[in-house]
């Protein structure tokens, strides 16, 4: 083969090897293309199915709520004395030793409604763990169960301190079982976090009557600093005429 031919020759398998590498990075660059259209498609597809959750109702409010869905009612007397807690907080479970029996004594008498109102401010005081929101979450559990007083009783004398993990989802259905909630309605609830929007709608509700702290107490709307059994029964005492 002449000179000539062997260059036209190498030039053509050159122009073929060029032709096939460019063709081959075109694939790749295709096939990463698409690769990268699916990966979005899909992390747009979780995200809008993420708030369509939120948008289609996720905040489950038990039936047993009262006042716009954000407490519990006690009783069924004329004066109405509204209790904001939070199942972490040291305050709010001094206030309820301090105050439980009066509370009863007044329900018993036919003399006031309470309606308790499980907020979720300290979950930062629990490591992560969101022990303020799941508490109050449980309690609604409870309350859909017909059992809001015992658990809020069982809650405040099981009281983790702050700081702490609080106490876990295992041991919060163990504490519903130590006062009769043994159905899988209420653990399921616990455990898929059926009540957890509601406390946190129920939590933004208290900051928007300008609440700041727990416990809140008030009396027909009036708000106490935090009183003794003798100040809340005058309190009472004064509502009531």
């Amino acid at each position: 083969m002449s000179k000539g031919k062997r260059d036209r020759s190498t030039k053509a398998r050159q122009i073929v090897e060029h032709q096939r590498a460019a063709e081959r990075r075109r694939t790749v660059t295709i096939w990463t293309s698409v690769a990268v259209v699916v990966v979005l498609f899909i992390a747009g597809l979780v995200g809008w199915n993420m708030m369509a959750d939120q948008d289609d109702g996720k905040v489950t409010t038990p039936t047993a709520a009262v006042d716009d869905g954000t407490a519990f009612a006690v009783g069924s007397g004329p004066v109405t004395v509204d209790i904001y807690e939070d199942f972490m907080c040291p305050a709010c479970n001094s206030f309820e030793q301090a105050s439980s029996a009066t509370l009863k004594q007044l329900v018993d008498a036919g003399k006031v409604t309470v309606r308790y109102h499980p907020v979720a401010i300290l979950d930062r005081f629990s490591n992560g763990t969101e022990y303020s929101t799941r508490s109050a979450a449980a309690s609604a559990a409870a309350a859909q169960e017909g059992k809001f007083t015992e658990y809020h009783e069982v809650l405040f004398a099981n009281q983790p301190a702050e700081g702490s993990d609080g106490l876990s989802d295992e041991k919060l259905i163990e504490l519903g079982k130590s006062v009769g909630l043994t159905s899988d309605t209420f653990a399921d609830a616990v455990n898929n976090g059926s009540y957890r929007s509601w406390a946190a709608q129920a939590t933004e509700k208290f900051s928007e009557r300008n609440f700041t702290g727990t416990p809140t107490i008030t009396v027909n709307g009036e708000q106490l600093e935090t009183p003794s059994p003798e100040q809340l029964t005058q309190a009472v005492e004064k509502a009531a005429g």
